[in-house]
């Protein structure tokens, strides 16, 4: 019971419906490679090895979720192009960082092509949580602070809002 108290405090929280808009793996590599220009159920399929009944499916939860949309082909009828929407592209940072994530602290060394900058072709820097004003944060400070009291500076604390434990 205590326990359930605790977890009251992130009542609302985006994260479960995030994950739940992605689901899986499958949705994940699916928005990877589309991402990476890829817009036809075949090129999916192709590029990623995936059964036609795993792909379609995935397919229609990401258009239902409104993370990809299905268009017609104009020029061949028979086809649909599955393109990202803003709310996809929203998840680049997120894709970024889980890969980045996954570079760091895989057993395997890192292979691949490396992310870059188009214009510099420089790799991009590891994605970081940064303050309001550009700091870099770690987790330690980092806190918990109710919607109402957002923009409150100094007027809500952090140890007496609910503190990022870790």
């Amino acid at each position: 019971m205590g326990a359930r108290k605790g977890l009251d405090a992130f009542e609302g929280c985006a994260l479960p419906t995030a994950l739940e808009a992605m689901g899986e793996r499958w949705s994940f590599l699916i928005l990877r490679a589309s991402f990476n220009g890829i817009v036809y159920f075949e090129d999916f399929q192709s590029a990623l090895g995936i059964a036609r009944n795993i792909l379609s499916n995935r397919l229609a939860r990401l258009v239902g979720k409104g993370i990809l949309t299905r268009e017609p082909v104009a020029t061949d009828k028979r086809r649909v192009a599955y393109r990202l929407t803003d709310k996809g592209r929203g998840l680049v940072p997120v894709m970024i960082a889980l890969r980045q994530w996954g570079e760091r602290w895989s057993d395997l060394p890192p292979a691949g092509p490396i992310l870059a900058d188009a214009r510099d072709r420089k790799p991009v820097q590891p994605i970081r949580i940064q303050a309001w004003d550009g700091r870099e944060l770690s987790h330690r400070e980092l806190c918990w602070i109710d919607r109402e009291d957002e923009g409150a500076g100094d007027a809500v604390r952090c140890d007496e809002a609910k503190a990022v434990k870790g």
